[in-house]
Formats: C-alpha cells, sequence, structure tokens
C-alpha cells in the first residue's frame, strides 16, 4: 500500500485542534476534547497488559488471560456513555479507541471499565488525520512542541495508568503519511524521520511510568512502518487505519521483515479516497449491504493474520447524522444499520432475535441524474423491503458537500406516488449534489441509500439575446481565486464561469442587445454569493432605466421568471447582497 492523496470524510465526535479540513472529508474533521461528566465511583487498580510470544505468535494478554481486540472507535460523548456502552457490550464489543486522552477522560475509562470495555487511549500529534489535514510541525527543529508534548502525554499516563478501563496507550494518528501536507522531497523524509524518533522518545517515557499498558502508534498506510521500525524500536506493537486495502496489511507485513505484531485502529467499507467515481464524477458512495460487506471482509482479514494481528477497532461507533455519518457510522441518529449488525455478528454477538434494518436493493432517478433542471420536479424510485415484515417509512434528504463543503442533510418535502416513488423538487443551485433515502422500520433500525444528481438551470423557451453580448458592470474582481471575473462571463453560455463584483452595494451589471429589443424571460444564475434584493431594469440609452421586476427575498441559486420589458440595455442592479462577500454570477440570460 503505498500513500495517496485522498480526503477522508469521516465523522469523529473527538475534536482536533489546528486541523485544517481538505476540500472534503475528509469527510473532514477537526480536534478537540471529550466532554466532562462528573466522576463516577473509582475503580481498583488497573489490568497488567502484556504482548506475549515470540515472532508471529504474539497474543495480546490482560491480566495473564488471552485478549483479542474487538473494538469500535468511539463516537458519543462521554455524558452518553452509560446510554451506549451496554449497547457496545451486548455487540460482543470488548474495545473502545479514542483520539485524544485530558483531564475529561476519567468518565470514560471509568464507566467502560464497569462495563467490561477497556479503552486504547489515544495521544493526539500533529499534523494527525492523514491527508487533508493540518497544523504543521517542524519535527527537526520545534523543540517548544515536542517538550510540550513529552511533558503532557505522561502527566496523563500517570493519571490514569492505575484505572482498569485502560488497555493500550496510542501515540499519533497518521501523521507520518499526514506530513505530506507539510513538506515534501528530502525534507519530508527528514521530518518523517523525527517525527517518528519523538514517538519512540514518548513511548519511552510512558514505559518507564507505566509498565504495565503496550504502547502503540497509528498511522494511515503501512508505509509508515519502515520509519517506525528504523527510528521507534520501542514501541510494544505497530498499528494502522486501513479501509479497503485492509486485506493487503498481511502480505505488507510478511514482506516488510517487521519483528512486532500489529493491530488495526480503523477499518470498515471502502471510503471517499478509495472508490471509483460515478457518472457525475464524484465518489460513488457503497450501498448499505456493500458497507456492511466491508466490516465482514475486514475483520475476517485480522483474524486470517494469527498470531501477528491482535484484533481492531473498526470505525465508526457514532451518531453524527451528516455526510461522513451515512457513509461510516453505524447508528447516525441512534438508528441501527445493516453494518451495525455485521459487527455484531462478527464479534460472536447474540443477533438470533434481532429486528433487522429495511434493506434498499435499488435507487434510481427517473430521468436520468446528469441533467436534473433546478428547481423542477424530480422523483426518485426505491426498491425497499424489510426483513421482518415491519411497515417502512421514508425520507428524502439531500447534501451539498460536493459545491460547498458542507456535511449536513437537509430534510425535504416530498410525496410519496405509492410504488416507492417519491417525488420532491430538485435543489435550486447548480452543481452535483447527493440526494438520500431514508427508510426506517419503527424500530430502531434504518436503511439509506444515496445516488448523486447534476443540477442544472431550467432551459427556458426562445432565443438568448444577451449570450455573448457586450457586457459591462459597476466594478469586477481582477484576481482572486479563479478571478478575473469580468462582466463578459455571465453572457458567455458557460456555467463555469462568472461575474463577481466588489464587496459592497450597490452593485450592478448590464448588456447591450445591440438594438432595441423585447423579451419575456430572465434566467439568474447565481454562484455562492448572491443578491437578497434586486431589480431587472430596461433602459434606450443606457442612462436612464425602468424597472420590471423587483426581488427583495433573493436566497440565490437559480431565480427563473417571466417578465415582460422592451429596450436596447437590460441591467441587474444589486441593491443587498445576500452574504459577507460580493455579486457572483455565472449566466444572466435574457429571452426573446
Amino acid at each position: 500500500m503505498t500513500p495517496r492523496t485522498r480526503t477522508r470524510t469521516r465523522t469523529r465526535t473527538r475534536t482536533r485542534s489546528s486541523r485544517v479540513v481538505a476540500p472534503l472529508t475528509a469527510g473532514v474533521l477537526a480536534a478537540g476534547f471529550l466532554a466532562a461528566l462528573p466522576a463516577t465511583q473509582a475503580h481498583a487498580a488497573g489490568s497488567v497488559v502484556k504482548v506475549t510470544g515470540g515472532q508471529g505468535a504474539w497474543q495480546l494478554t490482560v491480566d495473564g488471560q488471552p485478549y483479542q481486540i474487538k473494538g469500535l472507535t468511539w463516537g458519543p460523548s462521554v455524558s452518553d456513555a452509560e446510554k451506549y456502552l451496554p449497547d457496545l457490550r451486548s455487540m460482543g464489543v470488548n474495545t473502545i479507541r479514542t483520539w485524544g486522552t485530558d483531564a475529561t477522560s476519567k468518565p470514560l475509562f471509568d464507566s467502560a471499565a464497569a462495563h467490561g470495555i477497556k479503552v486504547v487511549a489515544g495521544f493526539w500529534l500533529q499534523p494527525g488525520g492523514g491527508p487533508g489535514s493540518g497544523g504543521c510541525v517542524n519535527y527537526l527543529t520545534d523543540t517548544a512542541y515536542k517538550n510540550q508534548v513529552l511533558d503532557e502525554f505522561p502527566k496523563w499516563v500517570q493519571t490514569y495508568k492505575d484505572n482498569p478501563g485502560v488497555l493500550m496507550w496510542d501515540v499519533g494518528n497518521e501523521s507520518v503519511l499526514g506530513l505530506q501536507n507539510c513538506y515534501s522531497g528530502d525534507e519530508l523524509e527528514r521530518q518523517r524521520d523525527a517525527y517518528t524518533t519523538l514517538v519512540n522518545d514518548i513511548t519511552r517515557k510512558i514505559h518507564a511510568i507505566d509498565p504495565n499498558h503496550p504502547v502503540t502508534s497509528t498511522d494511515a498506510w503501512v508505509g509508515a512502518w519502515p520509519y517506525f521500525k528504523r527510528n521507534a524500536p520501542d514501541l510494544d506493537l505497530y498499528a494502522v487505519n486501513s479501509y479497503n486495502a485492509v486485506c493487503d496489511i498481511k502480505s505488507a507485513w510478511q514482506q516488510g521483515g517487521y519483528t512486532k505484531p500489529y493491530i488495526v485502529t480503523e477499518t470498515g467499507p471502502a471510503g471517499e479516497w478509495e472508490v471509483p467515481d460515478d457518472a457525475n464524477g464524484v465518489p460513488l458512495e457503497p450501498s448499505d449491504q456493500a458497507k456492511a460487506a466491508g466490516y465482514t471482509r475486514a475483520w475476517g482479514c485480522v483474524t486470517g493474520h494469527q498470531g501477528v494481528a491482535l484484533g481492531a477497532t473498526m470505525f465508526h461507533y457514532g451518531t453524527e447524522y451528516d455526510f461522513g455519518g451515512i457513509w461510516f457510522n453505524l447508528l447516525p441518529a441512534g438508528q441501527k444499520r445493516l453494518s451495525y449488525y455485521a459487527v455484531k455478528k462478527a464479534y460472536g454477538g447474540d443477533t438470533s432475535h434481532d429486528n433487522t434494518p429495511p434493506v434498499i436493493s435499488d435507487l434510481t432517478v427517473e430521468g436520468g441524474a446528469g441533467q436534473v433542471q433546478a428547481g423542477r420536479d424530480l422523483v426518485l424510485a426505491v426498491k425497499a423491503t424489510d426483513p421482518d415484515g415491519d411497515r417502512i417509512s421514508y425520507e428524502v434528504l439531500d447534501n451539498s458537500n460536493y459545491i460547498d463543503q458542507s456535511k449536513n442533510l437537509a430534510s425535504l418535502p416530498f410525496t410519496d406516488l405509492g410504488g416507492g416513488r417519491l417525488k420532491f423538487t430538485a435543489p435550486d443551485r447548480p452543481g452535483v449534489w447527493k440526494v438520500y433515502v431514508k427508510t426506517t422500520d419503527g424500530k430502531g433500525n434504518v436503511g439509506v441509500e444515496t445516488r448523486s444528481i447534476r443540477v442544472v438551470p431550467p432551459v427556458p423557451s426562445g432565443t438568448n439575446v444577451a449570450r455573448g453580448k457586450p457586457a459591462t458592470a459597476s466594478s469586477y474582481q481582477a484576481s482572486y481565486g479563479d478571478c478575473p471575473c469580468t462582466a463578459a462571463n455571465a453572457v458567455d453560455g458557460n456555467q463555469s464561469t462568472r461575474w463577481a463584483s466588489d464587496w459592497s452595494d450597490p452593485q450592478w451589471l448590464q448588456v447591450d442587445l445591440g438594438t432595441r429589443t423585447t423579451f419575456r424571460h430572465v434566467q439568474l444564475s447565481w454562484e455562492a454569493s448572491y443578491a437578497k434584493a434586486y431589480t431587472i431594469q430596461t433602459s434606450d440609452d443606457g442612462q436612464n432605466w425602468q424597472t420590471v421586476r423587483t426581488v427583495s427575498d433573493g436566497n440565490g441559486g437559480i431565480d427563473d421568471f417571466d417578465v415582460t420589458g422592451t429596450g436596447r440595455y437590460v441591467r441587474v442592479n444589486g441593491t443587498a447582497r445576500g452574504t459577507g462577500w460580493g455579486y457572483s454570477l455565472y449566466e444572466f440570460g435574457v429571452y426573446a
């Protein structure tokens, strides 16, 4: 497995300071600390956890007993620990993983221990998170940062080393790969050596304080392991986050000549960075059934490397109900998916009496997904069944991640036409959207399927008499991002070019039709910087203007309306911006 640029779109409650989210993600996620919860009753001294055995015949032991990690990454807040940890235990989960450890961690450790669950306790190092992350550190020269973590991490080890909830310590997350966002060439190699050397220094300090819990370090690909092999000999075991490539780890370990076992600290179905693009050019999200199969496959490959792979904490026991949550979470909004039951079965939980989710076997966009007219009716055809015969309820949602990086899902009004046909109004903003159909059974289970749609402006009848004609504006941005953004860009018939004004009110753009012309329709295709209030005006001389349409409640996207006007010049006159930026138009169409 080799490093590659990717955008992670994974949902984690653990936030991360100074992290820069890629334009995706990243599905991606930022940084911070677990919410505090009043401390519960303290437990007795902690367990003794060891990596025992020899080359190719290792095992993890807890108080002398064999221990295979059957885990999930932890998403809920600490305040919800008592709500969710019993459920985790019922799944057969014995371990959860976090990305940070601090003063607020004790309630989670205590609650986990009370439910027979242990914690792979993380420590966050910059840049963290692999591709798409931020917080660059110079590991050769930044002695202040290195001294800070060398002091801070062992302090928390001292605090929690006797807590029975602790299984092991995990220093860093995906930083060896993530350093490619900060450096390149020989300097990147030097930084990676310095980073893994620091990991070893931290490991030695942890061992001196706590000889009873192993120390590992997570990265995003096994290409990081040679650096750990060379520079971090004090690690007890390696760790890697690997999704679609999880089944390649065994051969990579064998070919690498490693002398330490490993755990998989994140895995599951193929991520956004690993799947092919669909017909609209965005990552093709796997179906619920494919995601469930991804967890089953991943666990099979982990357990298939006996004596070396000591278990996994699969991704992700999260409840967030957003773009990344739908991709990876086992129970978005607390509702259980096929993947939840796949993990439960893999870990040996009792599924014999479970009521399981509806299954969506097909989802199609009637009329095609490549040319969906903005603001017009759209029908989704859904094939869904419930294995328990429960009544299925539907919800339609959309998301604009591939337009503006928003991760939010918006629930849409729709009409159930019967037979699995759901009619709703397409978004009025051009670009590639994702639409989702959520099916629920009333028993706490959910099935979700998604498709992308490419939204385009409606096609008015008649001729666009403004296209290609001379255009002028009160101002334009000469250089910023994709600019220069001149007035001519708004009448060139190209939805990927735009006019952009100064960031002030008022601003106008006008087109010279060449001769006095009667028109009956106007279409404005706004970029994100739209007009909240504006008028459409005509003039015969370019000096004296008559208003033929007034808009006071603009919300961007496509403004498409019939209007009667006559003149040589037609102008859109913006009087109130809808954002803090200027006015920005992809196209200004005038139809005769």
